[in-house]
């Protein structure tokens, strides 16, 4: 595994995601936890590399987005091993996008999702 020179996630950081979080699910519904994961930062990289992230979960999805550099991160939200998915970009460089974009793919995905998943 490569170390990363990915800062920490900022307080600032933290609140834009638990506002949005707040916004959707309404205070103290869903806590946002602050976590590291190794992913590839390019497809063709043969390491890992350790990067900051922040996960939280309902009752159906879990969501996570990687800080990949500093202002820059990646989403994706899954149900399951076999379900996930992204938002069909691969970064953004604004945090409040990233996570509005993330929350909005996955309630209109979850809208279409048939009941029995």
């Amino acid at each position: 595994m490569k170390r990363a020179s990915v800062p920490d996630v900022t307080s600032t950081e933290l609140w834009v995601v638990e506002t949005a979080i707040k916004e959707r699910w309404g205070a103290g519904v869903v806590e946002v936890q602050v976590a590291d994961s190794d992913i590839r930062l390019e497809p063709t990289d043969r390491e890992m590399t350790s990067c900051p992230t922040l996960y939280w979960t309902d009752d159906t999805a879990h969501f996570v987005i990687f800080k990949v550099g500093d202002g820059l991160y990646r989403s994706q939200f899954f149900y399951s091993k076999r379900e996930q998915y992204g938002t069909g970009r691969r970064e953004y460089d604004d945090l409040a996008e990233c996570v509005s974009l993330l929350l909005k793919m996955e309630a209109d995905h979850r809208s279409t999702r048939p009941a029995d998943n």
